[in-house]
């Protein structure tokens, strides 16, 4: 390639130029330097340093002389929320939202993060209106989304179907939750004043619609059972409860702890009591727990009498040994053994002879004292006669769809703790 002359001008005009642009950006950065505050340099380094209180105080001097400092200001709020200071972050929040040359993508940040701060403070209603007022916004999916978890917290089922609704009409997101919403306004139909049994019956048909669009689980499934048979119950239609509640033994067994006791008590309504009985021992020996080893030995104890009952109980716990099944075990002994006595005392007396086995009601150890065993065994059973949430670890003595310490949902397992440790 030849040499062409021009070159020589060209290089040298080049460099100059970069050189010049070099220095004009070395120049406006010391200016825009010297012009941040000192506090702004003084927060950095205490930030460097970890200590965040420090920062925080040197970063809000910074904003009270520089309102202009808009990114400043979120970046203080949020971290008040975050640190659980909201009455600072919804200072800080409002002071955006009041100024009126704040551009309209600011002030529809500065409205949602107003209202994360009125839900993080349990202020449900302002929260409210703060997502309602950035719902025609970029933020509406976000919105929606507290939305539903607010009306859910207020137990607003109307509402909360309402906007998962609104939300599933922008995105195509599952919303699992969603059957559990259905069942819980179905519940409350049937336990009003006036139960609206119409309405109840479409509700759980709404439940079973967002099950299978969403995804069926065994919880969803087996609560959906469990209401449809309390509907028929309350109908008067026995037959339709048996037959809902069985479902629950063969398609979700793990939860057939929960129906044992309706689905013996519909069998002996029915005048099938022993049929029913015999289908728990039969589920029993498939899939044993503490919930179904209880009621059948509560129901063969009342009509079998003591040693049937026994019996099952040690046949049981040698297979399955349990303290929290023993104590089951013993609180209805007695109970039931003390009624029984009570009873039959104006009848006879207790034969005390060496070879006398007392009234027809004494235990089966003669002599044992039951009442001191289970105050024992009692004080270790407690801490284990629980169900857990798989979550956040709540422990609760009853069983619940939707856990009250997180309140997400389907996170308990159908077992006592001592079961699944």
């Amino acid at each position: 390639m030849d040499f062409e002359p021009w070159w020589l001008i060209i290089v040298p005009v080049l460099f100059g130029l970069g050189w010049l642009a070099a220095r004009f950006d070395f120049r406006q950065m010391l200016s825009e330097t010297r012009a941040l505050p000192d506090s702004y340099f003084k927060g950095l380094n205490f930030l460097l340093n970890e200590q965040p209180d420090r920062a925080i105080d040197a970063f809000v001097e910074v904003a009270k002389l520089d309102p202009e400092t808009t990114e400043l200001h979120f970046a203080l709020g949020s971290l008040f929320r975050r640190r659980g200071e909201i009455e600072r972050a919804i200072r800080v929040h409002q002071s955006l939202l009041s100024r009126g040359d704040l551009p309209l993508p600011d002030r529809e940040n500065a409205q949602l993060a107003l209202a994360q701060d009125f839900l993080k403070a349990g202020m449900l209603d302002r929260a409210e209106q703060g997502f309602r007022a950035v719902l025609q916004t970029r933020h509406d999916l976000e919105a929606l989304r507290a939305l539903v978890r607010i009306h859910e917290s207020e137990h607003d089922w109307d509402k909360a179907i309402d906007t998962v609704q609104q939300l599933r009409a922008r995105i195509d997101e599952p919303v699992p939750q969603l059957a559990h919403y259905h069942c819980e306004r179905a519940q409350a139909l049937m336990e009003a004043r006036t139960p609206d049994f119409d309405a109840a019956a479409q509700a759980l048909d709404a439940a079973e619609n967002a099950v299978r669009r969403n995804g069926s689980t065994p919880a969803s499934e087996t609560r959906v059972r469990m209401l449809r048979a309390r509907w028929a119950a309350l109908r008067g239609d026995l037959e339709s409860q048996r037959a809902h509640l069985q479902d629950v033994l063969s398609t979700a067994p793990e939860f057939s702890g929960l129906v044992a006791q309706p689905l013996l008590d519909c069998y002996a309504a029915l005048g099938r009591a022993a049929e029913g009985l015999s289908l728990l021992r039969e589920q029993y020996g498939r899939l044993p727990t503490l919930d179904l080893f209880n009621v059948i030995f509560r129901a063969l104890r009342a009509t079998e009498g003591a040693v049937p009952a026994w019996a099952f109980a040690r046949q049981a716990l040698r297979a399955h040994p349990s303290l929290l099944g023993l104590d089951r075990l013993l609180e209805v002994e007695l109970a039931q053994g003390g009624a029984e006595r009570a009873g039959r005392t104006a009848e006879a007396a207790p034969d005390v002879s060496p070879g006398g086995g007392g009234l027809p009601g004494e235990p089966l150890v003669p002599g044992a004292d039951l009442g001191l065993l289970r105050s024992m065994i009692h004080k270790h059973t407690q801490r284990l006669d629980r169900y857990a949430c798989g979550h956040c670890g709540f422990e609760a003595r009853r069983y619940y769809w939707q856990c009250p310490g997180c309140n997400t949902w389907e996170t308990y397992r159908p077992r006592r703790l001592e079961e699944i440790r």
